[in-house]
């Protein structure tokens, strides 16, 4: 919600990954880092063959283990599972992976075709998520592939506010608690 005011949960796209009994885990979707997909290539030693990769921003996925890469992608197993170690099947259709044999299959120009990269997770104890929906902190969506792989950093929040019908400046910073 716009009243939401975090320099990294602020405004931000949080794609969740995983939700059960004992708390959450998300990927913060439209916080780019300054670093590139080719640096981060260069840093775990992999030449990058998928040019439509080069220059696109590696992601700040969250506040925690930062250094532990996230791959968020469009299927590449079957109902048996992933053809990539680590990965899990999340809502929307997506797997998310944090082996490194997706930047394996990337360097040689395989892979998934749509992908996004980033570094940190957000997660959230038992309950602790449920709260904050019941305090109006957040705003809920299904998963939608255009936001997550089309649509800039930028206007992805204005855009996954937009699939529920409404406008993003007409949202009020305060709930309507009594």
């Amino acid at each position: 919600m716009p009243g939401l005011d975090d320099a990294l949960f602020g405004r931000s796209v949080v794609y969740v990954c995983e939700h059960n009994d004992k708390g959450a885990l998300g990927l913060v979707l439209n916080k780019p880092s300054e670093m590139r997909v080719k640096d981060l290539f260069a840093k775990v030693d992999l030449p990058l063959a998928r040019h439509d990769l080069q220059d696109d921003l590696v992601g700040v996925g969250g506040p925690l283990h930062t250094e532990r890469g996230f791959v968020l992608h469009d299927p590449m197993g079957d109902e048996e599972g992933s053809v990539y170690a680590s990965s899990l099947q999340v809502p929307g259709g997506f797997e998310m992976t944090t082996s490194r044999d997706v930047l394996e299959a990337l360097s040689v120009g395989a892979g998934p075709k749509r992908v996004r990269i980033m570094l940190g997770y957000a997660s959230w104890g038992e309950g602790q998520l449920e709260s904050e929906l019941a305090e109006n902190n957040w705003l809920t969506v299904a998963a939608d592939a255009s936001v997550v792989f089309d649509t800039p950093a930028a206007s992805q929040w204005q855009h996954a506010v937009a699939l529920l019908g409404l406008d993003s400046g007409n949202l009020a910073v305060g709930s309507g608690h009594c």
